[in-house]
Formats: C-alpha cells, structure tokens, sequence
C-alpha cells in the first residue's frame, strides 16, 4: 500500500503513433461472462472509451464544447466483427484510426488487439450535432485534428472535399 494521495493517479491515457490512435486496457472481471469471456457489447464500451480520450489527446475539449453550446458528437453508425475472445486478465489495446473526414461526420475504424492478435473490427462514423440534435459542421480545428489520423495511402485516394 501506498502513502500517495489520490490526487497523484492520473487516468490511464492513449497516444498517437503515425496515425494511429492506441488506447490500453485491462480486462476485468466486470467485463466477463461467468466463463471469463468479454460480453460482446462490452466492445463497443471500449471503443467509445478509445475515442472519448482520442479526442482528449487532440486537443479536443468535449466538455468546454458541449458547456458553450458549440456541440457534440454522437454515433451514426457502427458495424462490428467479431474474431476471438477477450478474456479475464487479458491486455487489449484499441486501435483508431480514421478512414474519412468529413465537414460534419467522420468514420473511424477501431480494433481491439491481444498483442498482434485482432479480437474485435469495428467502422463507427460519429456525426457532429448542435445542442438541438441537428447535424452542424464541425469546427475546423477539429476537422484537421481528425485529418492527422488518416493513413497518407488513404488521404491521397480521397482527394479535396
């Protein structure tokens, strides 16, 4: 046991490599079946975890944003595929990467990884919305922050918006 007080612990954060977003986890025992094995939403929980300190680590200030009245971002879409199991005590880490950006949307494939091993694919594009629900482009400065996690190979395909 330690003597340090809590105001010390940091959260557990990701970081950017090339244009990947890499976010670590531990596999508890909360996100196990009576057998050990991740229950299949618990999934999406990580990506959304993943995603939520990728704009963290961006810059992005979700919560300023939202108290400003400027807006948020919500999912569209998601679309997984399961490959093997997670398991209780396993280190998973997610993996975010963007294969568009858009003005108002942008579509991110995520894996969850066991070392090399890919466990979990998914393809979630979150729209940005006002406080209305309505879309609403998304400010500028978040649209390149977004730009910096497109594969080069896949940027040159797409051209100008």
């Amino acid at each position: 046991m330690t003597d340090e007080p809590s105001s010390s612990l940091a959260p557990v954060s990701g970081v950017i490599s090339g244009a990947t977003h890499r976010y670590p986890l531990r596999v508890f025992y909360e996100d196990t079946d009576a057998g050990g094995v991740v229950y299949h939403a618990n999934y999406l929980r990580w990506f959304e975890r993943a995603r939520s300190d990728l704009l963290d680590v961006l810059g992005i200030d979700q919560r300023g944003a939202l108290e400003a009245g400027t807006g948020l971002y919500t999912v569209a879409e998601a679309n997984l595929r399961y490959l093997a199991p997670a398991r209780l005590g396993d280190t998973v880490v997610i993996e975010t990467v963007a294969v568009s950006v858009g003005r108002v949307a942008c579509t991110l494939r995520q894996v969850a990884m066991r070392g090399s091993a890919p466990l979990c694919e998914g393809v979630v594009k979150v729209g940005f919305i006002g406080l209305d629900g309505r879309p609403r482009r998304q400010p500028q400065a978040w649209q390149h922050a977004f730009h910096s996690l497109v594969p080069i190979a896949i940027s040159a395909l797409e051209g100008p918006e």
